[in-house]
C-alpha cells in the first residue's frame, strides 16, 4: 500500500528530517515495502512549491536522504509508491504540483474515461497517467471555480467522484505553502491525524517517541517548543493522540496552526471498488502492508 506523510508545523518552519527517514518503520525504511517511487514536497523560504521526486525506492535513493535531511518548511509532504496506474516515471510519481499546491494520494480511481472528460481543458493540467494526478486536476479546477476556497473546491471534486466514478479510496494529502488539508473516503484506507502539543505529552519535550515492539522512533528537535499535525496513512509513534479520521472527514490545518474538520461526504461511493474488482496490479498496490 502507498503511504501517505503530511506535516504541518505552521506558522514556523521545521525540519522533518527523522520523520522521513530515521525512525525504524519510517519511510524511508516503509520504501522497502512499497519500491516504485519516492517523493518529498515542501516549499521553500521564498514560499515556492519544491518537489523532489524519482521513481525509485526511497532507500536506493541517497539524494532522497541527502534533500530530506537539510529541508525546512511550514509543511511537507511525502509519498511512497506501489503503483497502480501508469508506468515508473518520475511524471507518474507523487507528490503532484499544480498552481501553487502539492498533492499525493493513496488509492484507486476508475473510468478516467470519464474524468478526463469532466476536466475538459483542464486535462492539460496533467502530465503523467495516474489517476491520482487526474483527481487532482479536478481538485484544482473546482477550488479555482469556487474562486480559490480551497476546502469547497475539494468538498465538490470529492463529491461528484463519489457520484459518478468507480472509487477504491480517494485519501489523500494536499499542501500549500502554510496550510495542511486531508482527506479520508470511503473507509477503505485508514488516514490518522496527531495534534502534537509543543513539547509533547511529558512537557517541553522535543519529540522522541519509540512506537510498540520497537517498530517506530521519531525525534524533532525543532517541535520541542512548537505545536505540528501530522497526517499519516498509519500511527508513526505510541503518542495517544493519533486519531482515525472518519469516512468523508476533510481535516484543515491553517496557516496559524489551527485544525478545523467536518464531514464533506456522507453517502458510500455510488460505484464502490472491492478489491477483487481490481487488476492484479492495482489490487496489489492497495493491499495493507503491501
Amino acid at each position: 500500500m502507498c503511504r501517505l506523510f503530511g506535516l504541518s508545523s505552521a506558522p514556523r518552519r521545521s525540519r522533518a528530517t527523522f520523520w522521513l527517514l530515521d525512525a525504524p518503520d519510517s519511510l524511508s525504511v516503509q520504501s522497502h515495502r512499497d519500491p516504485d517511487g519516492t517523493g518529498l514536497g515542501y516549499f521553500d523560504a521564498d514560499g515556492a512549491p519544491q518537489v523532489r521526486k524519482a521513481p525509485d525506492a526511497a532507500y536506493q535513493d541517497r539524494d532522497f536522504a541527502r534533500e530530506a535531511r537539510k529541508i525546512c518548511s511550514a509543511t511537507f509532504l511525502a509519498h511512497i509508491r506501489l503503483a497502480s496506474t501508469g508506468n515508473l516515471s518520475e511524471a507518474n510519481t507523487h507528490p503532484f504540483e499544480q498552481e501553487g499546491r502539492l498533492f499525493a494520494h493513496n488509492g484507486v480511481i476508475e473510468d478516467l474515461p470519464a474524468l478526463e472528460a469532466r476536466l475538459g481543458p483542464d486535462l492539460s493540467l496533467v502530465r503523467g497517467q495516474t489517476d491520482s494526478e487526474r483527481f487532482f486536476a479536478l481538485i484544482t479546477r473546482e477550488i479555482r471555480d469556487a474562486g480559490g476556497d480551497i476546502g469547497l473546491g475539494i468538498e465538490r471534486a470529492a463529491r461528484w467522484a463519489a457520484a459518478h466514478l468507480p472509487v477504491y479510496s480517494l485519501n489523500f494529502v494536499l499542501a500549500t505553502v502554510d496550510e495542511l488539508w486531508a482527506l479520508r473516503y470511503p473507509a477503505t484506507h485508514e488516514l490518522y491525524v496527531l495534534e502534537r502539543e509543543p513539547g509533547g505529552p511529558h512537557g517541553a519535550r522535543h519529540l522522541d517517541h519509540s512506537g510498540s515492539g520497537g517498530h517506530l522512533r521519531v525525534q524533532s528537535g525543532d517541535l520541542a517548543d512548537a505545536s505540528a499535525c501530522v497526517v499519516a496513512s498509519e500511527p508513526m509513534d505510541e503518542h495517544p493522540g493519533w486519531r482515525l479520521l472518519e469516512p468523508g472527514e476533510l481535516l484543515r490545518v491553517t496557516s496559524e496552526g489551527r485544525t478545523e474538520t467536518r464531514l464533506v461526504v456522507s453517502d458510500p461511493p455510488a460505484r464502490p471498488l472491492r478489491l477483487s474488482d481490481l487488476s492484479d496490479r492495482a489490487a496489489h498496490s492497495q493491499r495493507a502492508g503491501g
